[in-house]
């Protein structure tokens, strides 16, 4: 629900006063219900510190409640339906719904802070979305630069998850091809003569 309230936010300028109060006000209910579930399940941990560690990502989303879909990704992990993923699987299912949900938030979020700026280049979704492609890729073309500092912070976010998520495909690839060889060599060794 506060990812549909933003993304009614950003995206329909033309909404009545009306309307903007009631996706402001779902924003907020919805970010509470956020902070009420985090410090409930806080409050009722024996070992806080240990559940502050482990529970690293809600604080995140506590923090950034537009990246609450992320905690889906993890429940998606944990569900057993037919033949569970290999590690492989995993991480590309991983990177995907990451690159998807971040890549829609970022956008959000630079037309947010661009679109109305003096010099600013990125002025529609359309253009925000080509940004975040170009910058989560790590291509970063340059026809489209934030000149807000919000914008560059997103810029700056958007970069450094795209670097880590680029690294964990090419490093979970390349592990995968090799012990794929290996397997093929161990077959062809324990059968040659």
């Amino acid at each position: 629900m506060y990812l549909a309230a933003y993304t009614a936010t950003v995206l329909d300028r033309g909404a009545s006063a009306d309307w903007q109060r009631v996706w402001a006000g779902t924003m907020y209910v919805t970010w509470g219900l956020f902070a009420v579930d985090y410090a409930g399940r806080l409050a009722l941990s024996r070992h806080r510190w240990l559940f502050v560690r482990r529970h690293w990502l809600d604080a995140v989303v506590l923090a950034l409640p537009v990246l609450r879909p992320l905690i889906l990704v993890r429940f998606l992990g944990r569900r057993r339906v037919g033949k569970p993923l290999s590690l492989e699987g995993q991480v590309m299912a991983y990177t995907g719904l990451t690159v998807l949900l971040l890549g829609y938030v970022g956008a959000l979020s630079v037309l947010s802070a661009e679109r109305d700026a003096r010099g600013a280049s990125i002025r529609s979704f359309g253009d925000a979305v080509w940004w975040v492609c170009s910058t989560l890729s790590t291509t970063g073309y340059g026809d489209l630069v934030p000149v807000t500092f919000r914008g560059r912070v997103v810029g700056v976010v958007l970069m450094t998850v795209g670097v880590g998520l680029i690294g964990s495909v090419v490093g979970v690839f390349s592990s995968w091809l090799v012990r794929s060889f290996r397997g093929r060599q161990d077959g062809t060794a324990g059968s040659g003569g």
